[in-house]
Parts: C-alpha cells; sequence; structure tokens
C-alpha cells in the first residue's frame, strides 16, 4: 500500500466545493425537478388491469429506482459534510433540500406502493413472473403487504409532507445541540474546549481516578443540555406514537421488526440466549473489577484499558494489518480494503470539529462508500476494520437491482462485526506474549459485552420509555431513572455507578431513518458469529458462499436468508447458543490467563 495513506477523504471527486458546490446545487435542483415529476406521473396513474396494461407501471419502477440511486447520493455527500465539520451550516440547509426533495419523492413512492396494492392477485402474481418485476419479486410483494398495512397514501404524504418541519426537525435539533457542546479539557499544561466526540474519545483514559474525572465532566456536559434533548425526545417520540395510532399499529416494535425483517420469536430467542448466558459475562466484569482493585465496576470502566498494555498503533500499521488478516480469509475483501485505504475512501485524521463516532456510507451512483471515523491509536483499529465491512457489502451488492440494495440495519451489521471478527481472531493467534494475548481477548470481549449488555440497555430504555411516552412527556429525571433500571437490568446490578444522561448522550436514540437503533447490533454481532463459526469450519471456500449471502440481504428476511445460506432456523435457540459460545471460549480463555489476578 501506499505510504503515507490519505488520512482525509475525497469528496470533490463527486462534487467540487463542499457545501457550496455549485455542481451540488444543479444536482438537487434537477433531482428535486425528477422527484416532482415522478410523483405526479404515480399520482396519475391506474391500477394495471392486466399485465399487458403494466408498461406506465414499469416505467414508473424503472424510474423510481433511479430516483432512489440519486438521493442516496445526495444524501451521502450532505452527512458527509455534516460530519468531517459540525459547524458547517451549509450542509445544514442542503439537508433540509434533501428531506424536502424525500418527501416528494416518497409521496410518489407511496402512491406506486399503492397502485401495486390496488392490483388483482391473480394479476399481480403474473406480473411477478416476467422481467423485470422477478427479479425484484420479494421487494414488491414486501411493499404491497405493507402499504396496504398503513393510512391511504393522501395521508402517508402528508405525514411525510409534515414530518420535514417535524420528525426530522427534532433530530436536526438534537445535532445542533451536539454541535454546540465543547468540553474543557488538560491537555500538556494546557485548558483545550475539545467537541463531544473528541472528548468521547478521552474517556478510555488509563488511569482510574483521571478517567472518572473525567467521566464526570461528561456527564455535566450532558446534564447542561438535557432539557434540550428532552424535548427532541419526547416530541420524536409523540410523533412516532401518532403516526402509529392513525395506522392502527398497537406495537412500537412493529415498525423495527419490519424494517428489519425478523420475527418477534426471532428476536424474543435471541435475547433469550443472550439472559441465560449472562452469568458467564458477569464473572468476566468480576474479575476486571479485581483486577482493577475495586469490589466492583463503575461505568466509566466499561470500556477502560488495560493499565499498561494499550498498544500503540499507528494509522499505517493498523491498515496494513486489517488488508493482511483479511486477505487470509477473503482475496476479495482484502483488494478492495487496500483500494479504500489508497483512493481515499477513509475519513480518519484526529482534529477538532468532527463529530463523534464511525459510519459507512455508500455513493450508489458513483460505485463508491465513504468511511467516517476518527483514530487515535490501537483502540479504534477495531472501528476501522468494522466500517470497512459496511463498504464491503455495498460494494458486492453492486449489480443487484437498486430495489434489493436496501439491506436493514440488523443484516447490515453481518458484513461490518465479521470483518471485526476475522482481525481479532488473527491479531489474537499471532500474540507473541501472554499480556498481547489479553490484551487482544478483553477487546474481543468487551464487544460481546456491549453487545449483550449495552445493546440490551438501549433496547430495555427505549422499549420503557416508550409505554410512558403514550401517558405524556417524561421528564429529564424520570428518563435518567429509567436509564439507570435498564442499566442495572442489563448488567445484573454488576456495577456501582452508572451514566444517567446515556439517553442524551446517545446519537442512535434520536436518529429518525430506523426507530429502535439497538437491537440490530446484536443481531449482526451474534449473526456474524454463527456465520464465522460456520466460516472457521469451511475454510477457504466460504468466501464465494459468503458474498453470496451478502448479496441476498435486501431481498430475504433473516429468517429465509439464514435458512437459504446457513441452513438454520433463527427462530430457535441452537444458531444464538453456537454464535454465543465463540464469546463463552473467550471468556474461559481470559479467566483461565488471568486467574490469581
Amino acid at each position: 500500500m501506499l505510504k503515507p495513506l490519505p488520512q482525509t477523504w475525497d469528496l470533490e471527486r463527486f462534487f467540487r466545493g463542499g457545501s457550496e458546490s455549485p455542481e451540488f446545487a444543479a444536482y438537487l435542483e434537477e433531482l428535486a425537478r425528477e422527484a416532482e415529476a415522478f410523483r405526479a406521473r404515480a399520482e396519475a396513474a391506474v391500477p394495471p388491469a392486466s399485465v399487458q396494461e403494466a408498461g406506465e407501471l414499469g416505467a414508473l419502477l424503472e424510474q423510481m429506482q433511479t430516483l432512489q440511486m440519486k438521493i442516496r447520493q445526495g444524501g451521502a455527500f450532505i452527512s458527509c459534510l455534516g460530519a468531517q465539520n459540525q459547524a458547517d451550516r451549509g450542509a445544514v440547509s442542503l439537508g433540509g433540500k434533501l428531506n424536502m426533495i424525500q418527501a416528494q419523492f416518497q409521496a410518489g413512492v407511496n402512491r406506486f406502493d399503492s397502485l401495486l396494492a390496488g392490483m388483482d392477485d391473480a394479476r399481480f402474481a403474473e406480473l411477478l413472473q416476467q422481467e423485470p418485476w422477478q427479479a425484484i419479486a420479494f421487494n414488491l410483494e414486501e411493499r404491497r403487504s405493507q402499504v396496504r398495512d398503513k393510512m391511504a397514501p393522501e395521508l402517508e404524504a402528508l405525514a411525510g409532507d409534515l414530518a420535514i418541519d417535524g420528525y426530522h426537525a427534532w433530530s436536526s435539533l438534537y445535532d445542533t445541540i451536539v454541535k454546540q457542546i465543547q468540553i474543557p479539557y488538560e491537555q500538556n499544561g494546557k485548558t483545550v474546549l475539545l467537541s463531544a466526540g473528541q472528548f468521547a474519545n478521552k474517556l478510555k483514559e488509563a488511569d482510574r481516578e483521571r478517567r472518572a474525572a473525567l467521566f464526570t465532566e461528561w456527564e455535566e456536559a450532558w446534564a447542561d443540555q438535557a432539557d434540550f434533548c428532552a424535548d427532541a425526545l419526547n416530541h420524536l417520540a409523540g410523533f412516532r406514537l401518532q403516526l402509529y395510532k392513525h395506522r392502527g399499529w398497537d406495537s412500537v416494535l412493529r415498525e423495527p421488526l419490519e424494517i428489519n425483517r425478523m420475527s418477534q420469536k426471532t428476536l424474543d430467542t435471541m435475547w433469550s440466549v443472550i439472559e441465560k448466558n449472562k452469568p458467564v459475562f458477569f464473572r468476566y466484569l468480576e474479575r476486571i473489577a479485581s483486577m482493577l482493585g475495586v469490589e466492583r465496576l463503575s461505568w466509566h470502566d466499561l470500556n477502560a484499558p488495560m493499565e499498561g498494555k494499550q498498544m500503540d498503533t499507528s494509522y499505517d500499521e493498523a491498515a496494513e494489518l486489517i488488508e493482511r488478516q483479511f486477505r487470509k480469509f477473503s482475496p476479495q475483501l482484502a483488494d478492495f480494503a487496500v483500494r479504500a485505504f489508497e483512493d481515499g475512501w477513509i475519513e480518519a485524521e484526529d482534529r477538532a470539529g468532527k463529530r463523534p463516532g464511525g459510519f459507512c456510507t455508500a455513493f450508489p451512483v458513483s460505485r463508491e462508500s465513504r468511511v467516517f471515523m476518527t483514530y487515535s491509536g490501537a483502540g479504534n483499529m477495531s472501528t476501522l476494520a468494522h466500517e470497512l465491512g459496511h463498504a464491503f457489502h455495498q460494494d458486492v451488492m453492486g449489480d443487484v437491482p437498486p430495489l434489493s440494495q436496501r439491506y436493514a440495519m440488523n443484516v447490515a451489521e453481518t458484513a461490518s462485526t465479521f470483518a471485526e471478527m476475522i482481525v481479532a481472531d488473527a491479531a489474537l493467534q499471532q500474540a507473541e506474549t501472554k499480556e498481547q494475548k489479553l490484551f487482544l481477548l478483553k477487546d474481543k470481549i468487551q464487544r460481546a459485552v456491549t453487545f449483550f449488555m449495552d445493546i440490551h440497555t438501549r433496547f430495555l430504555f427505549e422499549t420503557r420509555f416508550y409505554e410512558e411516552r403514550k401517558n405524556g412527556l417524561v421528564s429529564v429525571e424520570r428518563l435518567n431513572e429509567l436509564m439507570v433500571q435498564a442499566q442495572k437490568d442489563a448488567y445484573g446490578g454488576m456495577l456501582d455507578g452508572y451514566h444517567p444522561h446515556f439517553w442524551a448522550a446517545k446519537l442512535h436514540f434520536f436518529k429518525t431513518g430506523v426507530p429502535f437503533y439497538n437491537f440490530p447490533y446484536t443481531f449482526g454481532f451474534l449473526f456474524s458469529s454463527g456465520i464465522y463459526a460456520i466460516a472457521l469450519e469451511e475454510g477457504d471456500s466460504f468466501e464465494d458462499r459468503y458474498i453470496a449471502l451478502l448479496q441476498d440481504t435486501g431481498r430475504m428476511t433473516v429468517e429465509q436468508l439464514a435458512q437459504k445460506h446457513l441452513g438454520q432456523n433463527l427462530e430457535e435457540p441452537d444458531f444464538w447458543q453456537r454464535a454465543v459460545d465463540l464469546s463463552i471460549e473467550d471468556v474461559r480463555q481470559f479467566l483461565e490467563l488471568t486467574e490469581g489476578k
């Protein structure tokens, strides 16, 4: 690979000039005209009475898929602009324009779906035997079923229009709140102001006393913004609940389960298996507490590095390691990673003004992706591998019809978590000392603890919050109580200090694209673990099968996906237990190596 690797991404190849780009402004203007034309054309169409009369519907389908790709391209560009510079007000303005375009487009989509629903069952079944309909039959049947469970198309269109300055606006307000946060930090004898994203990286401080002090500052910073965050969260939830009521939906989990194409039974089985196995991970938490010289861990200890064992790995070294480990499993994945590293697909520079966290976003028209993160050392290597997994997933979907490219969040985490596992396991096998092995084991186990307990915390909190929100606004004090109780329940009361304002600090609670932005992460981790267990047995021959599975993620339910490609029933506990067993083995090794500590 090139040395040194670029650590800032290249957005200019899409649209030159950033948020002031005349090229992008023209793109949005043309996109607005196309979306309006699509909506008008869809509203003028009538359900075809026969396959022979489906020509206009076919033209709408082609137009819809093209527009979907263009809107995703525009949205990816705007999200990258806002992430790389939170002070970029131009990006905020562009986001508002795109939301209006999306509302127009969605109104046309709703009408298209109603045309499908208006067809006679026999005619629709006949239509699905023809091309291009046959290739996307699953997606069309799914849309037809869902539209019959919603309000009339004109009401759905109205809800979409109102969401721009309602639902989505509350999410935008939260983004604005986060941008204003600046937290003092002592560095080299001077006090500097860090953004929320920069300060969050400091919470992994090795010295416990220092870490506790930093965590107190973190809590206080969010407490200062809690009233505003509570307003945003309450009104986001209120909008959702009202929409669900008018659709006749009685469960807040109905939409996220539909979006993730999974059954309630699969979700219940997954959590049940996790609960059954938590005592193993409680023993791990007890051992970490003993090693830190405390009776019980506090919240700020959960991601603490092993004292004196933090590895110092540069970005270029991390890239080399990732590429090397990917290649042992999949040459295609490794070649893809090299391209991403060398061609400026990754924004990794540690600098002020960037938003917290990491993500991968696709530019489907250009057949490229962009990865966002802030690399500050070895602790970020797993994030880098994770996001590259996302990018690879999107890359192998390039030849799939656009309507079948949109896979749900739970399977979106498949390739990303799988990529993490490849790197983590390979590094562990190559560890030369006990200290290195412990460091890597802890890193692996900590991710499992996050998915089994941290994500479970979020799921429990949101489930209970929505129940209380049905009866009115939920106060900051009550939100804090709900969060602490969820943390106690998810961690089995193993901690002696919690994070009351976690509901405010976690971006995922405020996202409007996917409700319940939590359990899909745990699903993705365990689904990947189960796949990884099979891959270990099959070796090199599994690569083609793995890519075929990824290509089907946008056109099957998760139950169908597992049955077809893995021969597994996700509504039964066996698959989930096999997946959890991989993490249990890591805990067993860790406890054995730390016996007496």
